[in-house]
């Protein structure tokens, strides 16, 4: 029997390890494509690190090929190749990859999961309190991974391809715009509410643009064409949990847009300019600076600032009212309230999908606007009325 080679200190090297004159350590392996590889370390220990994560890497690709990969691996593969994804994008999928390291479907192979073991476990989600919201937010990341592994030939058919309506209700509560008269109600109790009336042109701007409430939070006073009465819109303004501010794209490509200035969004923009605290020095983010809306602290206002001044004047607007009912309110509310007046009052679709910034019609149209029967027999009866009328010139 061949003796087994040792290194400096005595020690067996295992398979393809040597060492070398100068004392560093070599490991020599063949990778997935048949190529002869060699990696280096000063000591045997840290060689013998970088073998397991070879072993790994090359034990996932054969398991991965096999079906043999779990739902994590493929989820974990899948979400690895979203480099570009948005910070936001990135926190769904370690939410996603959270709930699936406490399920047993997580530790599964692949290869044995049929459509049947999959709106099983959604069945089981939704009756552990999981709302439907949740789960379609988890079966959006899921289900292309699976379509990954399909087109890759992993798997014979994606299991997850199966509306989600059909195996568990949809109690998802659809958005509503605010009644006429509760937005007047709300809004006059803003404007002069002693603790709340400082945030009365923030909620104008808001009801009055449509913007997401992150693009509202990016404007800088670069953004605001006076002379012209538009808002450019082309970027946004978020913070990452550990308090890093960052500027990011719209939402969607259509989001790069100008939101024409009314008479009462001119005066609050105005106003905000005027009553803006003064800083020493300016905040940047990558590149911008001149945010219209400052915190106590003199850092740019963010999407929670907003939700909170809207949460707080709520609880005091309830406790000073506690026989009215107020409905729903945030930074969506207001948005979505917009976009249903704006189509209420007979815009044309394409116009309200441009200011909006949606990337297709469908949004604007089945998502974001509610006409009340009221106003469809009056669109209708105008239809009527115009058929009916002569043409000028016939007797």
């Amino acid at each position: 029997m061949a003796e087994r080679r040792k290194d400096s200190k005595n020690r067996v090297l295992r398979a393809g390890e040597s060492q070398r004159k100068d004392g560093t350590y070599m490991y020599r392996y063949t990778d997935v494509r048949g190529k002869r590889v060699c990696v280096y370390a000063r000591t045997l220990e840290d060689l013998r690190g970088k073998e397991q994560t070879i072993q790994k890497e090359l034990n996932d690709g054969i398991d991965y090929a096999a079906g043999k990969a779990t739902v994590i691996d493929l989820v974990e593969r899948y979400v690895s190749l979203k480099q570009g994804a948005r910070y936001s994008t990135k926190v769904v999928y370690d939410y996603i990859l959270g709930i699936l390291r406490n399920e047993d479907f997580g530790y599964r192979q692949i290869r044995d999961i049929k459509q049947s073991d999959v709106q099983a476990w959604v069945i089981k989600l939704y009756q552990d309190g999981r709302s439907y919201g949740t789960i379609r937010s988890i079966r959006s990341v899921l289900r292309p991974a699976f379509k990954m592994a399909y087109n890759e030939d992993v798997i014979r058919r994606n299991p997850f391809d199966f509306n989600l309506s059909d195996v568990i209700p949809n109690d998802t509560k659809k958005r509503a715009a605010l009644p006429e008269d509760t937005r007047e109600a709300w809004m006059e109790f803003i404007r002069t509410d002693e603790v709340y009336q400082k945030y009365y042109d923030e909620f104008v701007v808001l009801l009055g643009t449509g913007l997401r409430v992150s693009e509202f939070c990016g404007l800088t006073r670069n953004d605001l064409d006076f002379e012209n009465r538009r808002i450019r819109v082309e970027h946004q303004l978020c913070r990452q949990r550990d308090g890093t501010y960052y500027i990011g794209k719209p939402k969607t490509a259509s989001g790069e847009r100008y939101i024409p200035m009314t008479d009462e969004v001119y005066q609050s923009l105005k106003n905000m300019i005027a009553n803006r605290p003064k800083v020493k020095v300016e905040r940047i983010v990558d590149g911008y600076s001149g945010f219209l809306m400052l915190d106590k602290n003199g850092n740019p206002k963010v999407a929670q600032h907003i939700e909170n001044e809207i949460r707080g004047a709520v609880k005091r607007y309830q406790r000073l009212h506690p026989d009215s009912k107020l409905p729903p309110i945030s930074p969506h509310v207001y948005r979505h309230t917009f976009c249903t007046e704006l189509a209420a009052a007979g815009i044309e679709a394409k116009s309200l999908q441009y200011l909006m910034g949606h990337a297709t019609i469908s949004t604007t149209l089945d998502t974001y606007t509610h006409i009340n029967y009221e106003r469809a027999a009056e669109q209708m009866a105008q239809a009527v009325s115009k058929e009916k009328a002569p043409e000028k010139g016939l007797a």
